[in-house]
Order: C-alpha cells, then sequence, then structure tokens
C-alpha cells in the first residue's frame, strides 16, 4: 500500500479486531495499491473474513482499474473538448432524444431563445417553435423513427424559433443523427437569420426606391408641370365668373384638388429622390420653434398645445430638411389627437447625440398596424398620401441618424430623432 494507507492499516485491522466495527468489510471500494517497483495503481478492493481452526482471517479480492480509470478520464477529456467546441459554437446547438426530450442547449442557443440551459432541458423541443411548427413536431418525429424517411435530416431549411417572451425570429435549421450507447439523438444547429433578412429586406428597398425615383421624374415631368398650367387656366377662367355664384364654389374646389394633386407630386418627389443634405451648423431648439409657429397659423392647430423643454448641442445638419421632418411629425400628432391636446418636444443630448422626442396625447398606435407605418402609401387617413413618416425616416436616415416610434402602455405615440453632433 502506498501512503496515507500503508500508515494506517495496522491501527485500523487493531481498532476493527477490537471494536467489530469496520469501513470495508462486506463492501468494496477503491483504493491505491503499490507495486514492488513503488509505482501505483487504481484497484478496486473487496474485503471479507472467515474463521479457519480457530483464527480469523480476512480475504481481499483485487480487481486492476487501470485500464477503466484510462478510459475515464480519457472520455473526460474528450467531453470537455467537444464541450468546449459547442459552447464557443457562434450557432445554437441543441441535442434531443428519440422522444423530442432535450438534452443539450448551448450558450449560444440559450442567446437565441432567452432560456437557460436548466430551464429546457428535460422538456420537449416544441417549446421553442411557434404553430404550425409546434403541433407538426412529435408526429413527424414519430413518423422518422417509425419509417425511416426524413424530410430535415441530413439538410437544412428555414423555419421560425419561439423566444421565451413570444415574439418570434426567422432560422436556418440543419439536424443531424447519431446514436450514443444504442440511444438514436438528434442534433440541431441554429443560425439566426434576422440580419440577413433584414439586409436582403433593404437591398428590396432600394431597389424599389431606385425604380420609384425613375417612375416619380417622369410623374413630375408628365403631370406636374401640365397641372399648372391647368391650374393656371382654371384660374383665368374663375376671374370671369360672378362672385358668390355656384360655379366659381366649383372651380375653387377644382383648384383645391389639383393643389393637392400637385402637393402628392412634390412629396413623392421627395420620398423617392431625397435631396443631399446640405450641411451647416444648426441649433435644433430654434429650428422647433419657427416650425411650431409656422404651424400655428393652420386652422388645425387653433387647439393644439406644443410645448417645447430642453437643449442640445448644434448639429450638422440641413435645415430644411429637418423642418420638414419636424413638421411632418407635428401634423401627424395633431391629427391623432383630432386637433385639441397637447404635444411635447423634449430636446436633449450629449457631445455626441442629439436627440428629440414627439409625443402626443392621441389614442397610440395600434398593435397591427405599427409594422406598416413606414411602407410608402400606408395611410389610416381619409386624405393622406402615406408618405409623411416614410419620407421623414429617410431624411433623418440621410443625415446618419435615427426615427424609432413608441407607444408607451399610458396612451399616446412618442417619435424619438437621434442625430449625430458635429461640426458642419
Amino acid at each position: 500500500m502506498p501512503s496515507p494507507d500503508h500508515e494506517e492499516h495496522d491501527h485500523y485491522l487493531q481498532a476493527y479486531l477490537g471494536s467489530g466495527h469496520g469501513r470495508i468489510i462486506g463492501k468494496g471500494r477503491e483504493v491505491s495499491g503499490r507495486r514492488r517497483d513503488a509505482t501505483t495503481f487504481p484497484l478496486q478492493l473487496s474485503v471479507g473474513e472467515m474463521v479457519l481452526g480457530g483464527q480469523r482471517k480476512f480475504t481481499g479480492m483485487l480487481h486492476d482499474l487501470t485500464d477503466r480509470v484510462g478510459l475515464e478520464a480519457q472520455l473526460r477529456s474528450t467531453e470537455a473538448r467537444w464541450r468546449a467546441v459547442i459552447d464557443s459554437a457562434v450557432d445554437g446547438i441543441i441535442v434531443i432524444d428519440e422522444h423530442g426530450r432535450m438534452e443539450a442547449f448551448n450558450p449560444a442557443a440559450e442567446r437565441l431563445f432567452g432560456h437557460k440551459e436548466q430551464e429546457v432541458l428535460g422538456r420537449n423541443v416544441d417549446v421553442l417553435m411557434p404553430s404550425p411548427y409546434r403541433e407538426e413536431h412529435d408526429s413527424y418525429l414519430s413518423r422518422y423513427l417509425a419509417t425511416g424517411k426524413a424530410k430535415v435530416i441530413g439538410a437544412g431549411r428555414e423555419v421560425r424559433g419561439l423566444r421565451k417572451d413570444g415574439t418570434t425570429f426567422p432560422l436556418h435549421l440543419s439536424v443531424g443523427e447519431i446514436t450514443i450507447q444504442g440511444e438514436r439523438k438528434f442534433t440541431g444547429i441554429l443560425h439566426d437569420l434576422t440580419a440577413r433578412l433584414r439586409m436582403e429586406e433593404q437591398l428590396r428597398e432600394q431597389e424599389a426606391l431606385a425604380r420609384l425615383g425613375e417612375m416619380a421624374a417622369v410623374i413630375a415631368h408628365e403631370v406636374k408641370n401640365p397641372l399648372a398650367g391647368i391650374r393656371g387656366a382654371i384660374q383665368i377662367f374663375a376671374g370671369r365668373l360672378p362672385q358668390g355664384g355656384t360655379d366659381l364654389q366649383v372651380v375653387k374646389e377644382i383648384v383645391s384638388r389639383i393643389d393637392s394633386l400637385d402637393q402628392m407630386m412634390k412629396d413623392l418627389l421627395l420620398f423617392a429622390r431625397p435631396p443631399k443634405p446640405k450641411r451647416m451648423t444648426t441649433d435644433v431648439v430654434p429650428l422647433v420653434r419657427t416650425t411650431v409657429s409656422l404651424l400655428s397659423e393652420d386652422p388645425a392647430f387653433l387647439d393644439v398645445d406644443v410645448e417645447i423643454e430642453g437643449h442640445a448641442p448644434p448639429v450638422s445638419a440641413d435645415a430644411d430638411m429637418l423642418r420638414i421632418v419636424f413638421q411632418n411629425l407635428l401634423i401627424n400628432g395633431a391629427h391623432a389627437m383630432r386637433g385639441k391636446g397637447k404635444i411635447h418636444v423634449g430636446i436633449g443630448g450629449g457631445d455626441s447625440v442629439c436627440e428629440l422626442s414627439f409625443a402626443d396625447a392621441g389614442p397610440g398606435i395600434p398593435l397591427d398596424i405599427r409594422e406598416k407605418i413606414f411602407t410608402p402609401f400606408f395611410t389610416t387617413k381619409s386624405h393622406g398620401s402615406g408618405l409623411g413618416l416614410p419620407t421623414a425616416r429617410r431624411l433623418v436616415e440621410a443625415h446618419q441618424g435615427q426615427l424609432t416610434i413608441d407607444c408607451p402602455p399610458a396612451g399616446g405615440t412618442t417619435v424619438v430623432i437621434k442625430l449625430p453632433t458635429g461640426a458642419a
């Protein structure tokens, strides 16, 4: 025996003979043996007791554990290496058994779905799936186990994942099959497609905007110029009509419709081909006040109170383009409140960012409409063009800024603009 068993053995034996209490008699345990050459090795020791010729004897059965211990160490090392690879993977990796229960859930999967590993181990993987994938999964797995016919095993496809907070997101799923100690397991490698799909959407949007710009230029040439001529001719005709007659009212309505159509042409051109900002050092506070002052002359703003608070460092921006943005947001706020209420404009920021928030006291934007508000030509107004908010966002982004919309639970709508500061 090596130390410390070597020093303890005689004392242990005497204590057992005196008390009859022993730690390993009739049991087995792992110990270390000491060879003649002083090397040690692992042993399984089982000790028994018997009486021969009136004398107590002890038998020790010894099984060399060198191979088993070496194999266990190798397995632990292999498992540690594979675990390190899986844990460091940028894609989510999930392992399930043939009943769909999760057995492994790496850190990337935790980040993707918002669940901790201990929360999902042992649960069916369908908790990570929205409908209709959730309802189909168990039947698909059972059918594959029975027939061997697979749809996604050995291949990949695009699916949707379900986060812990209930939101869904696009995924690319690759499924593989392995057998461990006679049990079938399935591995899923999950890659988040959110960024890729967003980029593809932006490319499609840019392509569509390019085509829209070409169309807008044609419309401006073929429609806008003739409209000006028609308007002038009608005004001449109106000058020859008697004042107060119904014919004059009809002509004024025609002119009003022509002006609305002309304004739509201008909005379309501005959205489709926004000018490059002519940057100058601009103080946004007086710019907001000037915009509010101009709008206050509009009858639609008679009962609208605009409160402006805060200050911010100057920005390098095109004042005319920002005035269009502020005007669109203020008009939208007034329409949301049906011409009555308060709009709060908060201005702040730091050394690198100027932030403006336009908060109205309206009913807010319904959830099913929020995803569409930046879609060109989408509007809930009877006379709207659906280009106000999309144009405002394009003009802000032309300044390398951001425009976001939030609808607090208490009601109302808050539009936040963030613009980089800096010298012109």
